[in-house]
């Protein structure tokens, strides 16, 4: 299955493909929805903030970064359930470290803007 696409159509269709997995993702997933809601107004609020850009690229790319690990997960949760809905304790623990790997960027996310507005107020 070889790819003999290059150049500037090559770009073009990594880009309808990026935009058709953004689209399933909105459409097929509620944390993934959820966690966009929540992205755009931390991105907003971030730019509204008077802090340094140092500042405002890590409280962005914090949220943009749970986004990512997201849509990984739900990559994952769909190739599982492709391949078959009975249970595997496999598939069990890849959507579980799917998962965790969600929950540990979040933490992350807040651990960084919780940090960084600390020292900022303060």
């Amino acid at each position: 299955m070889a790819n003999n696409t290059t150049g500037i159509t090559r770009i073009i269709k990594a880009a309808g493909y990026s935009w058709k997995g953004l689209r399933a993702a909105w459409i097929n997933e509620a944390a993934f929805r959820q966690e966009g809601v929540a992205a755009v107004i931390a991105i907003i609020i971030a730019c509204w903030l008077d802090v340094d850009p140092i500042t405002r690229i890590l409280l962005i790319g914090s949220v943009v970064l749970v986004m990512i690990v997201e849509i990984l997960n739900s990559a994952i949760e769909a190739l599982v359930d492709r391949v078959g809905t009975e249970y595997h304790e496999l598939s069990g623990r890849a959507k579980d470290m799917g998962s965790a790997a969600v929950l540990i960027a979040i933490i992350l996310a807040v651990a960084t803007w919780a940090t960084l507005l600390w020292s900022h107020l303060r």
